[in-house]
């Protein structure tokens, strides 16, 4: 697994939790295609508010948020009751285990959320390939 600490020098930034099986899947996929990528783990190094903003913008908080996951149901009914993009943008920054993982956000701008191969090889070049 590929892991450089400048996230300029690739094409690809995956963000997730490293010890999801959802994203050893993903970075398995990345690694077997060559696709260069810097990891972020956002349990360990946190997420930022604008970057959750942006990409909420984008596709949508809705699309963002992991319904199904042990974090979502261990929240009260209130703090399941989000009705905004702020609400939860907060509850995600909260609680990083409830975004989706992994998103993948390429340098042209562009989010693809959950691990789909037919979707990886539509849209992420691999390295030293012309985009």
């Amino acid at each position: 697994m590929q892991d450089n600490r400048a996230p300029t020098a690739h094409a690809v930034t995956c963000y997730g939790i490293k010890n999801c099986d959802t994203m050893k899947k993903a970075l398995a996929w990345l690694d077997e295609h060559g696709v260069s990528y810097h990891f972020h783990d956002y349990k360990k190094s946190g997420i930022d508010s604008g970057r959750l903003h942006a990409w909420s913008k984008a596709i949508g908080w809705k699309t963002l948020i992991n319904t199904r996951g042990t974090t979502w149901r261990k929240l009260t009914p209130e703090q399941q009751a989000i009705d905004t993009q702020s609400a939860a943008v907060q509850l995600m920054q909260a609680n990083p285990s409830l975004i989706r993982r992994p998103v993948l956000e390429t340098a042209g701008g562009q989010l693809l959320v959950g691990f789909d191969p037919a979707l990886y090889a539509s849209l992420v070049t691999p390295a030293g390939a012309p985009e």
